[in-house]
């Protein structure tokens, strides 16, 4: 089975879990999905898969296609938890597709907001390897379908905001100290002023979860690919070096190191432990590790479990629908295997 993403610690790994490019395209001569017919989905969603099957490159080998309507909604909820697909995909199912790669790097939504959202995930702070993935992606699906694209627009996408460029890059930061700090609201202001945004963990309108945040660009119009990279790039390395000093210094006081091997303790011990309780849990011991508080558990682990002990995947991975109490069972006795050699 291939090595997923989130299974990887990635460069500047300590606070930057993740780096994803998104692309939002449409084909020509059809109108954008809130306009068409279940029909004209299919159509779109065979042009593109045919358009990836017949381009005899390598890449398209390794994806699947998945017929959402075919998914229940655990199995939905779960693409949703690992980040595959937008909570916007994840409902009213009828007509949407994806195609996924077995390694879970490239998802691509088809008939979504727009005809085509080309997503690829990396671990750590790696803009520059996503992004170059998912511009040979676009380049080989542009030649065989043909993009709507304007000369003084730019590619023309069914949510104004998106005119342009089409792009929309983020990283997954892990900011617990800044958070705790009351550093966030003062973050946010000053990040949408140069053309940013600090999100909740699953994008726009959603909540942060246990420091997780999205920084991303707002800007897809009059900036190239390649400026909008370079911005995000130097301000995710301001925002992690920010973190790092903040996290050195409230892990000096004792209550916070008490908290912090507290917290591995019960993931250790505990016999039932929910959902919010064990990200609260593994977020704080995710600290411990980079301050060198606690050994013998791996970046890598941390991340993995913060994916799969999400209820959705963890139903899906146990191959059989769980209640909420099966879930926090299970969940607890991984997270017990998973620190019992520290």
């Amino acid at each position: 089975m291939a090595e997923k993403w989130y299974e990887k610690n990635g460069l500047e790994g300590d606070v930057a879990i993740s780096s994803r490019i998104r692309l939002a395209r449409n084909l020509k001569n059809y109108p954008f999905p809130h306009l068409m017919s279940l029909q004209q989905k299919n159509e779109v969603a065979n042009k593109i898969r045919e358009a990836l099957e017949g381009s005899n490159s390598y890449i398209a080998a390794t994806f699947r296609f998945i017929n959402m309507a075919q998914l229940n909604d655990t199995e939905a909820g779960s693409l949703m938890e690992r980040h595959l697909i937008s909570p916007v995909f994840a409902q009213n199912r009828a007509g949407k597709y994806l195609l996924l790669t077995d390694d879970e790097t490239i998802s691509i939504m088809i008939n979504e907001e727009d005809h085509l959202r080309i997503q690829v995930l990396s671990e750590g702070l790696s803009l520059k390897k996503a992004y170059d993935t998912a511009d040979k992606i676009d380049t080989l699906l542009d030649n065989s379908l043909g993009f709507a694209f304007h000369n003084k627009l730019g590619y023309l996408t069914q949510c104004p905001t998106n005119l342009g460029t089409g792009l929309r890059a983020s990283v997954m930061l892990h900011i617990p100290a800044l958070e705790s700090g009351g550093a966030i609201p003062r973050l946010e202001d000053n990040l949408s002023k140069i053309g940013l945004a600090l999100r909740g963990t699953f994008g726009e309108g959603t909540d942060a979860q246990v420091g997780l945040y999205q920084l991303s660009n707002q800007v897809t119009l009059g900036l190239s690919e390649k400026n909008a990279i370079e911005n995000l790039q130097n301000v995710a390395l301001q925002l992690i070096t920010k973190e790092r000093d903040m996290r050195n210094e409230i892990c000096r006081r004792t209550e916070i190191r008490d908290y912090i091997m507290r917290c591995f303790g019960t993931l250790r011990y505990a016999v039932v432990i929910s959902h919010g309780e064990g990200l609260k849990l593994l977020s704080a011991v995710r600290m411990g590790i980079n301050e060198k508080l606690i050994n013998g558990i791996s970046l890598d682990t941390v991340n993995k479990l913060m994916i799969e002990l999400q209820p959705c995947t963890l139903s899906v991975n146990s191959g059989k629908q769980l209640s909420p109490q099966q879930r926090d069972i299970m969940r607890a006795d991984i997270l017990n295997k998973s620190t019992a050699h520290s």
